[in-house]
């Protein structure tokens, strides 16, 4: 979970939604019938928390990088040879080093570190000896994307 994208898109909306209410105290609310202020304010009310909830739902989504590289990454695979757990987050995941083999068909086998954030359902498939799918950015070998 990528927490600045969302904290950026919910500032942004926030942001947004003062500007509406500004625009709404100050020149709207006064120009409506008398006894619809607050059915106004339940809409705003409203709007606000469907537009926050439809900003994190576009956060949640993989960049464009990340997009493009499951799309045009060259496919390959990744032997775990050793876990190196380093601390436990906030979020109720793992920060964890693992040292990779990569292969990729058509090129050199080559080995690397990789920090990922491991959730408790990938834990068990995290052990060494095993082999992940992994895409590889053919211009940077260094940028691999895991496929689990």
């Amino acid at each position: 979970m990528d927490h600045t994208r969302i904290l950026r898109l919910v500032l942004g909306v926030t942001a947004g939604y003062l500007v509406v209410l500004a625009i709404w105290a100050g020149w709207v609310h006064g120009r409506m019938p008398p006894g619809t202020g607050p059915y106004q304010i339940v809409a705003l009310v409203g709007a606000f928390g469907s537009s926050v909830g439809i900003a994190m739902m576009i956060a949640q989504r993989p960049t464009r990088s990340d997009r493009r590289l499951l799309r045009h990454g060259l496919e390959g695979w990744a032997r775990i040879e050793a876990i190196h757990p380093l601390r436990h987050t906030d979020h109720h995941t793992e920060l964890t080093e693992l040292d990779l083999e990569f292969t990729v068909p058509g090129s050199e086998t080559y080995r690397g570190t990789v920090v990922v954030d491991v959730a408790p359902v990938d834990q068990p498939r995290m052990h060494v000896g095993e082999t992940i799918s992994i895409r590889v950015d053919p211009a940077d070998r260094d940028r691999v994307m895991f496929c689990m």
